[in-house]
């Protein structure tokens, strides 16, 4: 009875929406949709990222009602993302819509096909049709649910999140947003560190579907950054090595810093960020022309920072590397001043070094 349930179920969505929603995956797939639940995928809407609902808050196109581009990355699997998206017609986001409030769906991501490349932004090209669905396999089957195919893109590469993740450019044809990769290998690329093979029952595995991240399961990714200690004349230096293929830091608004103690003494912090703005200041997205300060530590360097202090030979140096999900200074312009949630500092790896 319980499968008879879930089939006519799932064929109701099938011909009612252009996508299932997320629910419907949770009987066959109980811990990966627990895991994506927790995702920054799943709050992805206005309604769940409070970052994003301030932004857009702000936004020309918002307060003039003139669409909520936004959606083709946010809400792609909006039941009416034409009219979202379409310009002048006044239509926005609605909380009562679960494809609103889905966020970036499961059956969204894999229905994605391959991805159109292009100047502005890129496309996601996806499957027509709504049952079947493309995997982390090289083998097509068949469910009694949906279909699994193979892709036209390597699924644990970096292409498949391309789609949303490469590039964002507003009117200016600056780029707001960028994730600049190399070709990546099954080894290192945005699914083999983001998405790792996890064991599961029945000695299966596979990816892990929390989408570690900067907003959640960021410990899952401290193994791609080391901390290193050098005493040097006059002092010592701090060395940060970041071993992944992309800047330490993506967002225009994040802000990493790094803070070091010596005998529990603090040290002044230093800031990593990038600002995007024009004529040599911050602005929002919308009206940036340039990049202002960029200080985020890139792909594969090593940052050495050097610090002016008489250590001891029983001198003990806490390190600590971090980071605001919003830079301080904007949190007021934004509206975020009070959430406790954005305006605190996360720590994403620490470690001691003593002479």
């Amino acid at each position: 009875m319980r499968i008879v349930i879930l089939l006519c179920a799932i064929f109701y969505i099938a011909t009612a929406s252009e996508f299932a929603p997320n629910s419907a995956c949770k009987e066959c797939h109980p811990l990966i949709y627990d895991e994506y639940m927790s995702s920054q995928h799943s709050k992805a809407s206005i309604f769940k990222d409070e970052i994003h609902a301030a932004v857009w808050s702000k936004h020309p196109k918002n307060i003039k009602l003139k669409a909520y581009g936004c959606a083709h990355c946010h809400t792609p699997a909006a039941s009416n993302l034409k009219e979202l998206t379409a310009p002048n017609n006044g239509v926005v986001p609605d909380v009562n819509n679960t494809t609103h409030t889905d966020g970036i769906s499961c059956a969204y991501c894999h229905r994605i096909k391959s991805i159109s490349l292009g100047a502005k932004r890129n496309k996601n090209i996806l499957s027509a049709d709504p049952k079947s669905f493309f995997g982390d396999s090289n083998i097509s089957k068949t469910t009694p649910f949906h279909t699994v195919i193979v892709r036209d893109v390597n699924s644990s590469s970096s292409d498949i999140c391309m789609g949303c993740h490469s590039h964002k450019k507003n009117k200016f044809k600056f780029n707001v947003c960028i994730t600049t990769m190399p070709k990546s290998s099954d080894t290192k690329s945005c699914v083999s560190c983001h998405m790792p093979k996890q064991s599961r029952e029945s000695n299966q595995t596979a990816r892990f579907h929390g989408f570690a991240g900067i907003n959640s399961y960021a410990p899952m990714l401290e193994e791609h950054v080391e901390l290193g200690f050098e005493k040097i004349k006059d002092g010592f230096s701090i060395v940060i090595t970041n071993k992944t293929p992309h800047a330490l830091s993506l967002h225009p608004l994040r802000v990493m810093q790094l803070r070091v103690s010596v005998d529990n003494k603090a040290l002044k912090s230093v800031n990593f960020l990038k600002l995007i703005g024009s004529d040599g200041k911050p602005t929002p997205p919308w009206l940036a022309k340039e990049v202002v300060l960029n200080s985020v530590i890139q792909a594969d360097e090593s940052r050495v920072v050097e610090f002016t202090y008489d250590l001891s030979s029983k001198s003990k140096i806490d390190v600590v590397l971090g980071y605001y999900l919003v830079n301080p200074k904007a949190l007021k312009g934004l509206g975020l001043e009070q959430s406790e949630n954005v305006k605190r500092f996360r720590i994403f790896k620490e470690q001691s070094f003593k002479l």
